[in-house]
């Protein structure tokens, strides 16, 4: 099979239009992502490049949220750009269009349901779901596009296949591709599938709103019919939605050719900006770029322009189109001229119908027009100065749109000519998002089997008799707490700074919850409570300290419950009053069988293992001296209902530096 850049496929020509748009605009890329997530070929083109050799052998890219994160947001917009040239290039017939329209939905929808089915029945990767959602059904994208009806219809029989392929070409894995591959399986042969190939399948009989998909969700998750109905009812309102945002019809008969005309305008008028900037010499300094580009910018708005540079508080002129021009000097303070307008309020300005000053008469005189307008080239924040442009007072709006494109790419070429350190940042940033997205999964499969191989010890040391034994398995089993602490730290480790000295208690648990419910309440039997006030809970102690002490008491909590089963509730109150000061309180309450007597005096001493008879053990002697190192308090309440932790830390302002 063809790879997905040979394969060509094509996209609806209004989502195609609104990503460009999008990035021409320097819209924030979360909403550039969600326009390009809503496209089988767009999300095809991004995945493939950025699970491609060219990134090298690290963890496979699962979202488009995820690509960006790799690609960048110049590598990504440029490939918004190549798509959109060659979207502008497809002539599919009338046909193929209502057809690929149909696509669209379909695909949008079992994207949407597969996300949502995922985030119900707690999938731990709803974004995963939604973009193997997007991509299942690529077979029948292919032969919409292909003329031969023999090679279409081997296309749409073989979609499964199609599909299992392509993400296994991006590195995927297995289940990803299983997902694809067993999507057309019969609900009774699923029961005991994969989560995520049951998620799929789902989704793609539910995108048919059909009798037989709501039974199917009966088959293999045990949904009613009235919840069934009501994710297919909000799903529908959701893609009308998207599609009123994107100028896609959906009740009539559909016609791509608005939207084609648009899109080839756009690219149009984008590729002629690029090339017009392309004309100025780029070893060239930055003033004498500006001042050679206004001839660029004659050449494709067809106007007389001119060059006003700025410096030291002064605006001159440069240079001309118009042929030699004289010594112009203009102070640059706030005036009432469309240049100096242009300059103090850094928008572009135009004559109109206003009457003109004796600085707009001078400057039409240079120009030879009736009226004029004026744009700022605006670098790093800062004005490097002003085109001004000669009209006839009735500019059309492509006119209009060819400047701001041209002054957009002469401003990003200008200002990749020296290091800017916010641009440094933000690449700094999304580079450690995206380590940290990779150390969260690493951490995730490795913190799996370290809880299962946890539990089975647990289970093998109560049906040993041998106390020695049942000693040198505790060890083990604190060896591997040591290790799981250090894994849960590094997974919530989101920033550098290792020397916070302060931190919103609620926000550090919040992050917990989920790790908790995926690992030591996995277990059915097993009920978690994350009980948080609504008071400000700012702290006098780093994220990294508390968030080892809440792990420990809840493992501890976690281990202390019979196998019958039980509850542990963790609960934040604030102020707390006591000893002449604020603090914040942490609760960490048990329903097992309490702490044995003779083993509370020696509770916080490290090497005092008692774990399953009670609490205690390292955790509990390193939470003391996290806390004594807090300059905060603990105390212990057991008794044969349960155990309940009680941890008072000093409160910090919400202003204090640090505090988040």
């Amino acid at each position: 099979m063809n790879t997905v850049s040979e394969l060509e496929l094509p996209s609806l020509p209004e989502v195609t239009l609104r990503a460009l748009e999008a990035c021409q605009q320097d819209d924030h890329y979360r909403s550039i992502s969600e326009i390009v997530a809503s496209d089988t070929a767009l999300v095809a083109r991004i995945l493939a490049l950025a699970n491609s050799a060219l990134y090298g052998p690290v963890s496979e890219v699962r979202s488009i949220d995820q690509a960006l994160l790799r690609l960048g947001t110049r590598r990504f917009k440029t490939l918004i750009l190549t798509a959109a040239l060659r979207q502008a290039l497809f002539d599919l017939g009338g046909g193929a269009w209502q057809q690929l329209r149909d696509f669209w939905r379909h695909a949008l929808t079992t994207a949407m349901t597969a996300r949502a089915l995922a985030i119900l029945t707690r999938y731990p990767e709803p974004d995963e779901a939604f973009m193997l959602g997007m991509v299942h059904n690529t077979g029948e994208l292919i032969a919409i596009s292909t003329p031969d009806a023999k090679t279409r219809q081997t296309y749409m029989d073989q979609q499964s296949d199609i599909a299992a392929e392509l993400v296994t070409s991006w590195g995927l894995g297995p289940l990803a591709a299983d997902a694809m591959r067993y999507q057309q399986a019969l609900p009774s042969e699923l029961q005991d599938a994969g989560h995520l190939v049951k998620v799929i399948s789902l989704a793609t009989r539910l995108a048919l709103s059909d009798t037989a998909g709501i039974a199917a969700a009966g088959t293999m998750f045990g949904l009613s019919e009235e919840l069934t109905r009501e994710i297919n009812r909000r799903i529908s309102h959701d893609i009308a939605t998207v599609a009123e945002s994107l100028g896609i019809p959906l009740v009539n008969s559909y016609n791509a050719e608005p939207a084609t005309q648009h899109l080839r305008q756009a690219v149009l008028r984008q590729a002629i900006a690029q090339q017009a900037v392309g004309f100025a010499d780029p070893a060239g300094k930055r003033s004498a770029i500006l001042a050679e580009t206004v001839g660029s910018l004659t050449l494709i708005t067809g106007l007389p322009a001119l060059w006003f540079g700025y410096s030291e508080g002064n605006l001159v002129l440069l240079s001309s189109t118009t042929g030699q021009h004289p010594h112009l000097a203009v102070t640059a303070q706030a005036g009432s001229s469309v240049l100096t307008e242009a300059l103090t309020c850094q928008t572009f300005r135009t004559l109109g119908e206003r009457s003109p000053t004796v600085l707009d008469r001078q400057l039409l005189s240079l120009l030879r027009t009736p009226s004029l307008s004026a744009t700022p080239v605006i670098i790093d924040n800062v004005c490097s100065g002003v085109f001004v442009l000669g009209t006839d007072g009735r500019t059309p709006d492509t006119t209009t749109h060819l400047l701001n494109l041209f002054i957009q790419q002469l401003s990003r070429v200008l200002q990749e000519k020296k290091p800017d350190p916010e641009r440094e940042t933000e690449h700094a940033r999304m580079d450690h998002a995206a380590a940290t997205e990779t150390l969260r999964r690493q951490v995730h499969e490795i913190s799996n089997p370290l809880t299962i191989i946890r539990q089975y010890i647990h289970q093998l040391r109560n049906r040993l008799d041998d106390r020695r034994a049942r000693e040198e398995l505790d060890i083990v089993r604190e060896e591997l707490d040591r290790a799981s602490n250090l894994l849960l730290q590094m997974s919530q480790n989101t920033t550098d700074n290792t020397s916070e000295d302060s931190c919103d208690l609620n926000t550090e648990l919040q992050s917990l919850t989920r790790l908790f419910e995926d690992s030591l309440f996995s277990d059915s039997k097993l009920h978690f409570k994350m009980l948080t006030c609504s008071a400000p809970t700012f702290i006098l102690a780093g994220s990294s300290a508390i968030r080892q002490v809440v792990i420990n008491l809840a493992r501890n909590a976690a281990e202390s419950l019979p196998n019958t089963g039980g509850s542990v509730t963790i609960k934040t109150s604030a102020p707390v009053w006591q000893g002449g000061r604020n603090w914040v309180e942490i609760e960490v309450a048990d329903t097992g069988t309490g702490i044995p007597e003779t083993i509370r005096q020696n509770l916080f001493i490290s090497g005092k293992t008692t774990k399953k008879e009670g609490h205690s053990g390292l955790g509990l002697s390193i939470v003391k001296q996290l806390v004594d190192d807090m300059e905060g308090t603990i105390a212990c309440h057991t008794g044969k209902n349960g155990t309940t932790f009680r941890v008072l830390i000093p409160a910090a302002k919400p202003d204090q530096p640090n505090c988040h």
